[in-house]
């Protein structure tokens, strides 16, 4: 598939995430327990349009699942264990967290990184984009330090990814909470937005990203 994606995308270098490239921002988990969480994973429904994140939902706390998450890649700190579906295409925007994110690729999909070091006065130039194609059957581990947002589809069936984070990430917050630093916009996620995300503009997100709003094309099935 990643042959596919690359000859849709002549203009973006997409690599491999078990690739050199991919160690400045993350890692792959190769002992993550991917056949019990792809099987919990089941039940979530890919929206027919857009994309559903729930940041948080018990079917996927397996109290088993969660218990060896923490310990083994959180140092026993708590996580919740959520998930994101959908049929994004686009770059739209660039988050980032305090601690790391674990993704689970239930599906193939792209994702679109960036790297803190390349924000200038909390602005980002997609010029430092790197593309990383991640198959179906991969958990990562993305540090803290990796700017990113929701992964992009490789076909026209949409994609679904598992979503760990620390908990209470992604929560409302409170404007007594936000203090004055402009890219915090929930508990736990500063956000960088592209002009072109309506949703983002709309809530007020600092718009941060520079350049154009990257497009991955994807096959039809």
């Amino acid at each position: 598939m990643i042959e596919i994606v690359k000859e849709r995308n002549p203009n973006l270098d997409v690599q491999s995430v078990d690739s050199a490239a991919f160690k400045t921002y993350g890692r792959i988990l190769h002992d993550f327990p991917y056949e019990q969480m792809s099987e919990l994973m089941r039940e979530t429904v890919i929206p027919e349009q857009g994309n559903q994140y729930v940041p948080s939902k018990e079917e996927l706390e397996d109290d088993r699942i969660k218990k060896f998450i923490e310990n083994s890649y959180y140092g026993g700190m708590p996580v919740q264990i959520g998930y994101c579906d959908g049929n994004n295409s686009s770059l739209g925007g660039l988050e980032f967290h305090k601690g790391s994110e674990i993704n689970v690729a239930v599906t193939d999909f792209v994702l679109l990184l960036g790297h803190m070091n390349d924000v200038v006065d909390h602005t980002y130039d997609v010029k430092n984009i790197q593309v990383f194609y991640v198959p179906e059957g991969t958990a990562i581990e993305m540090y803290q330090t990796t700017l990113h947002l929701a992964p992009c589809k490789v076909s026209d069936e949409g994609f679904k990814c598992t979503v760990i984070l620390p908990e209470g990430t992604n929560l409302p917050l409170a404007q007594s909470q936000r203090g004055h630093d402009p890219l915090l916009f929930m508990k736990n996620k500063w956000l960088l937005a592209h002009r072109e995300h309506e949703r983002f503009m709309a809530q007020g997100a600092h718009e941060g990203i520079v350049g154009e709003n990257i497009t991955v094309a994807y096959s039809k099935l």
